[in-house]
């Protein structure tokens, strides 16, 4: 992990599109097999305009996707806010946050987009072929592809497209609430992240790994959780 290189604040965007392209060709969409003990929901926050990013990956139980642990990082970074490369602003301290965990979890569900993106290249797959882990994306917001609208029912989905491909798919989470955007990131395949997605699903529109990550690293960003790695006992919940 501590030779991964993510020094990209001085990068070009012809640079960035080039380490994207390299990235791509490591990417793996076969099926995911071992049975998941434990995911992880990974966001940042940030404003558009401000170098501070805070960073954060909440570990859940499959089981019963209630939280065990969590990494928190404040970092910095100064690469511009461009569509489609938002990745080189967050993925950085989204390794570090990685980095502080001791036992690494089987799938990161990650705040964003996987291969549903113009490169295939979106924060999910990005992070997951720069470490080598097992993610998937959740967005709340399509960045590319065709869709259109599925069932109103909680579970409901159809498939995101780029001409005859299926990158992703649009899950409706939550009972008339609108979609989430689903797609692998890497070493899993499309089928595998809709149903990790349905799986995680809860009762709000963002599947409960993300929704907790952004929890935590929204109470990180206002000072009430501390920066580092932490174990949750059952009393410590919330």
């Amino acid at each position: 992990m501590n030779d991964i290189i993510t020094d990209y604040d001085d990068l070009n965007l012809a640079e960035a599109k080039e380490i994207q392209n390299k990235l791509r060709e490591k990417i793996n969409l076969e099926p995911f097999t071992k049975p998941i003990q434990t995911i992880a929901g990974a966001d940042i926050s940030l404003n558009r305009f401000s170098e501070i990013i805070f960073a954060g990956i909440v570990i859940l139980r499959y089981s019963d996707l209630q939280p065990i642990a969590y990494s928190l990082v404040e970092s910095k970074t100064s690469f511009p806010y461009v569509p489609g490369f938002l990745a080189f602003r967050e993925v950085p301290a989204l390794v570090q946050a990685l980095e502080q965990i001791p036992v690494k979890p089987d799938v990161l569900m990650i705040d964003g987009h996987g291969i549903a993106h113009p490169r295939r290249m979106g924060i999910a797959a990005h992070f997951g072929a720069l470490t080598g882990t097992v993610t998937m994306g959740c967005a709340k917001n399509i960045l590319f592809g065709k869709w259109q609208e599925p069932g109103i029912q909680k579970g409901d989905y159809r498939p995101i497209m780029n001409k005859e491909e299926v990158i992703g798919y649009a899950l409706r989470s939550k009972f008339k609430t609108n979609p989430v955007f689903i797609s692998p990131g890497n070493r899993m395949s499309l089928s595998d992240s809709l149903d990790i997605a349905i799986r995680c699903a809860g009762n709000y529109r963002l599947p409960e790994p993300t929704r907790r990550a952004h929890e935590f690293v929204n109470l990180f960003r206002t000072g009430k959780l501390k920066e580092g790695y932490h174990e949750l006992t059952p009393q410590l919940l919330f």
